[in-house]
This record gives structure tokens, sequence and C-alpha cells, in this order.
């Protein structure tokens, strides 16, 4: 069975003001089962987990803030088509305005 685990990543440095980045992955998992799957969701954040020098020579250090959600995929025939995840919500002006692809904010 295959599985989408939601998983929230946060940047920080420690560079004076500083903006923490966020970054929201949608991670196809293949388990056996809903457990094993958080496991092995688990082990994947920690493996993304690093620090990196960017060209300014400050350090940017990437981790784990939440797994926000591990779950079966919608359809997993994997045809023309396949719909892997879906959220609902009800606030369309809050996820507006986080959502740099609607609100046009550079990152």
């Amino acid at each position: 069975m295959f599985y989408i685990a939601v998983i929230l990543y946060e940047s920080s440095s420690n560079v004076p003001h500083y903006k923490p980045l966020y970054e929201e992955c949608f991670t196809l998992i293949e388990a056996t089962s809903l457990e094993e799957a958080r496991e092995k969701a688990r082990v994947c954040a920690k493996n993304n987990e690093h620090s990196y020098e960017n060209v300014c020579g400050e350090t940017i250090t990437w981790v784990t803030k939440k797994i926000v959600d591990v779950n079966n995929v919608l359809d997993d025939s994997f045809k023309n088509y396949t719909d892997l995840y879906a959220r609902h919500f009800r606030n369309y002006e809050a996820y507006h305005s986080f959502e740099s692809l609607l609100s046009e904010e550079e990152i």
C-alpha cells in the first residue's frame, strides 16, 4: 500500500533578523500498514534535516517542525492521473495568506 506523509520543515540561522522559511513536503511512502508508514515518515523527516552555507556565507539549518499527517493515498492505481492526497479547510483567507503561490509573495 502507498501512503502520503505531510511533513513540515523549518529553517533557522544564527544571522540577526533571519526570517524562518517553512517547507511543506508531501512524501510518498510504501508500507504494509499505517503504523509502518508513520515510522518511515519519522525516519524520512529525520534524514532530510540538514545544514548548509548559503551564497552569503550564512549557515542555514533545516529541521522537522511537525509530521502533520500520514494517510493512505486516495487512489493507488497510478493511471493517467491519480489523486494522492486531499485536505479540507474553511478559512480561505488564512490559506491565501500563507500560500505563496496564491499571494504572489516572493520567498
